[in-house]
């Protein structure tokens, strides 16, 4: 490492660490640095991509809302920190920032706009204005991390797949609804599952994404696993339901069972003090009893330090 490098280091991190201690509302919780430069020399030492936020600070509403919703998402945090190079851009100041913004080409006091670069400074994925929420910026995100052929952790495709867009709902029911929750929550494309009741029947319900996995395939993968006696979706789903020779209905009345029912392969494990959003405890739930690699897969790194340290 040069002697230049590795002053840039101690800067960026120096910068990261003042963040920390004075942030900004705008700029969420992730631990940013603030020299265009620095982070270019970081991203080529490491091979992370650089996450560049270019952020009105102090900012309107809609900046703040961004920074105390999208930018304070433990997971999403976790991901900018742990397979980014963080850089943080204030689009309404002079020097510097202003520099770097005439250099991107980005407007002053603008809404907030998130950025993937290489070390050249180049885009690795096209630049695109109003991506406001936690999904979207996770999807940029990953698809970013493709393109630079870097590795996508399981929790970060986990966390977009909770917050796209177009999830739909099936109830299946089976002999016993903890059986049901940790099957189905193996399908990919599977989001959450919950157990509930219906029809005087156990039941578990899915939340799933049909880009991932169809209806049919869904249904099709659930009689695989034994948890299928029979199946109700919504009623515009209903046709697409009835190629499947089960019994298809729609969902009418259900109910979720206690607290106590959900979740039950979790029960007594390492991982059940851990605070895990929906999609987390689904797929940990699904795998904890049979494969531990996997499970450990859909936990950030805090998360996997915490089971170690417990």
């Amino acid at each position: 490492m040069t002697r230049i490098l590795a002053l840039f280091i101690i800067s960026f991190s120096l910068s990261a660490c003042l963040a920390g201690t004075a942030q900004p509302i705008e700029a969420g919780k992730v631990k940013w640095g603030r020299d265009l430069e620095v982070a270019l020399a970081l991203s080529a030492k490491s091979g992370k991509p650089v996450l560049a936020l270019f952020q009105e600070i102090p900012g309107c509403a809609g900046c703040q809302q961004f920074g105390r919703d999208v930018l304070s998402n433990p997971l999403l945090v976790e991901a900018i920190d742990s397979e980014f190079t963080p850089l943080l851009i204030h689009n309404n100041k002079g020097g510097k920032d202003a520099e770097v913004l005439q250099r991107f080409g980005e407007p002053a006091w603008n809404y907030q706009v998130v950025r993937f670069l290489n070390a050249e400074g180049k885009d690795i994925i096209p630049r695109r204005d109003q991506v406001w929420d936690t999904g979207g910026i996770a999807q940029r995100m990953i698809a970013t991390l493709m393109k630079a052929k870097r590795p996508v952790p399981a929790y970060l495709s986990v966390l977009a797949s909770e917050h796209s867009a177009g999830i739909k709902q099936a109830v299946f029911a089976m002999y016993c609804f903890w059986t049901g929750e940790m099957e189905l929550g193996k399908i990919d494309g599977v989001i959450t599952t919950e157990a509930g009741f219906m029809a005087g029947r156990e039941v578990t319900k899915v939340r799933y994404d049909p880009a991932v996995v169809s209806l049919p395939q869904l249904i099709a993968a659930a009689e695989k696993m034994k948890c299928a006696n029979a199946v109700w979706v919504p009623a515009a789903d209903l046709e697409m339901a009835k190629a499947s020779r089960l019994s298809i209905g729609t969902i009418s009345g259900y109910q979720a069972a206690p607290a106590s029912d959900q979740k039950k392969q979790l029960g007594g494990t390492v991982a059940e003090k851990l605070t895990l959003s929906a999609a987390q405890a689904t797929k940990v739930n699904a795998w904890i009893r049979s494969d531990a690699q996997k499970t450990l897969s859909f936990l950030a790194p805090s998360q996997q330090a915490a089971l170690r340290t417990d």
